[in-house]
């Protein structure tokens, strides 16, 4: 089964950051966010995600991991926003997960974010043996509220599987790897069957190569835009949700304009046929970490 490809949905750039996909618990995401994994210390992070909420970005998405969760809650807290119009999504990083440590570390990650809640709480990877009982403590998280969906990533289809036979509530997101030298097409079409929201990490596969593939180089000049607002526009169509990183103030309002434009079925076919199963970041079935 192809994904389905979304066209049209978006009337302006303006009102594109603005908008959102309804998950699974009909809560809202907003389609594009900002990504801070490798944001090195909380000042640069604050400083980039103030920037992102000031052109209108509403979605942040961090983790433990990644130790900057201070410096994006600072931002959000002094944006001036309201709560309620930002959706922050953190992880529980695999030592957590490994020691059952799940509530403990939503606990440390809400400290950190100085928040009562966040809006997306992920197992950041799949912990051989842990699933079922991660997923318990998950389910029990939401139903306290003090998480306002779950999911997970990088999360495959067996991965996927072995999870449903245990959820009361199905995973709202799986945030991958994803970017059209990956494209996960029956990984797609599984988490659109159980209505699991697919989310890209990485989806400018952190620059390099993949800006330079002729096929989007050819397509950014015929639409006159960067190749980076080709793919993410692509994701969006394919009712991906996306999350690209950047601490430039440039790259960030270039990668939010996305909105204005639409690729056709000639263009999204081109980029479909890239696929190469090409990873930038580790194997979800065999890692070590």
């Amino acid at each position: 089964m192809n994904p389905p490809v979304l066209r049209d949905v978006f009337p302006s750039a303006a009102a594109g950051l603005k908008s959102a996909v309804t998950l699974n618990n009909g809560g809202k995401m907003p389609w594009l966010g900002l990504g801070v994994f490798q944001v090195d210390g909380d000042a640069a992070t604050a400083t980039a995600v103030r920037h992102a909420l000031r052109l209108g970005y509403r979605s942040i998405d961090t983790a433990a991991l990644y130790r900057n969760e201070s410096g994006v809650g600072e931002a959000v807290r002094t944006s001036g926003l309201p709560r309620s119009e930002l959706f922050v999504t953190t992880k529980v990083w695999n030592d957590d997960i490994r020691a059952n440590r799940i509530e403990a570390a939503l606990v440390q990650s809400l400290k950190l974010l100085g928040l009562d809640y966040v809006d997306l709480y992920l197992l950041h990877w799949p912990i051989r043996g842990q699933t079922e009982n991660a997923w318990r403590v998950m389910e029990q998280l939401y139903r306290d509220g003090r998480v306002r969906a779950i999911g997970v990533s990088n999360y495959l289809v067996p991965q996927l599987e072995e999870l449903l036979v245990h959820a009361e509530v199905v995973p709202a997101v799986n945030q991958i790897e994803f970017h059209p030298w990956l494209q996960s097409k029956p990984l797609h079409a599984f988490c659109n069957a159980h209505q699991i929201r697919l989310e890209a990490w990485a989806p400018l596969m952190q620059g390099g190569d993949l800006l330079r593939d002729p096929v989007l180089v050819s397509l950014a000049a015929q639409h006159r835009r960067t190749v980076a607002q080709i793919i993410l526009r692509w994701n969006v169509q394919l009712g991906v949700v996306t999350i690209p990183k950047s601490v430039h103030p440039e790259r960030i309002a270039e990668n939010a304009d996305i909105f204005g434009f639409a690729l056709d079925d000639a263009a999204m076919a081109a980029i479909a046929a890239l696929d190469r199963g090409q990873r930038k970041g580790p194997d979800p079935l065999n890692f070590n970490f």
